[in-house]
């Protein structure tokens, strides 16, 4: 089973309701140690003034735990959240992702400067939005993500290449190989990582998608196949 989730809103409750119903017997989440670390308060790279964090990552996670206080939650939450469940369990869990400030200081170093100031104006302008323009974004993502993720490769190629592609067969790579000693494993990634991981293994699996954690109609229905044992009928690995 893989789970997409968004890093702002506040969905770790449903999350670890799904993985403490489906039992598995290994869960992994798109993190890396010092994600993990910081995500948890073991660590605070980001608050660590001796740390020369690339001007990408900072501006990033501000913005990201700028929309995550509007939403009342904590950035990464729902990963936490899948880590915290997944432990209880005695499940394995595994960080299955890249290092996250090494990748986005090397997708800022290949960059062009005109998709840097692409990029930097949008941050600028999405903080201006906030709320609105995450829960706009989130909308046009889940209503054509093809046609969402192909406008977002002509506008920030490398962008897109480094943080979804590269990332995405990265992961995969990890889940294969934990396939091989799990019958039973729920993957907890970003929503935009969903169907590229997916394209990349070898068996079926259940998606549970960011836009149903949302609704709530749809996560009730959610919750009652997981409650019920239904989710077992997914098929495949994990």
């Amino acid at each position: 089973m893989v789970i997409g989730t968004g890093h702002v809103f506040g969905v770790g409750e449903p999350v670890s309701f799904i993985i403490r119903h489906y039992w598995p017997d290994a869960v992994l989440v798109e993190l890396d140690v010092k994600r993990y670390e910081a995500t948890s308060g073991k660590g605070s790279m980001e608050k660590d003034p001796s740390r020369k964090l690339p001007w990408i990552y900072r501006s990033t996670a501000r913005y990201q735990s700028k929309m995550a206080g509007e939403y009342g939650s904590e950035v990464g939450g729902e990963l936490l959240a899948a880590v915290n469940a997944g432990r209880m369990l005695g499940a394995e869990v595994l960080f299955i992702d890249s290092d996250a400030e090494l990748t986005l200081a090397e997708a800022w170093e290949e960059m062009s400067l005109a998709e840097r100031s692409r990029y930097a104006l949008s941050m600028f302008r999405d903080r201006i939005l906030g709320r609105r323009k995450v829960e706009e974004t989130q909308k046009e993502f889940s209503e054509n993500e093809a046609e969402y993720m192909a406008a977002m490769r002509r506008r920030y190629p490398v962008l897109v290449r480094k943080l979804i592609d590269e990332r995405d067969a990265a992961m995969a790579d990890q889940i294969m190989k934990a396939a091989e000693r799990h019958d039973r494993m729920v993957v907890v990634v970003g929503d935009a990582h969903v169907e590229g991981i997916c394209a990349r293994l070898s068996s079926e699996m259940k998606k549970i998608r960011l836009k149903d954690l949302l609704d709530r109609e749809a996560l009730h229905h959610i919750k009652d196949e997981v409650w019920g044992g239904q989710a077992a009928e997914g098929g495949g690995n994990p």
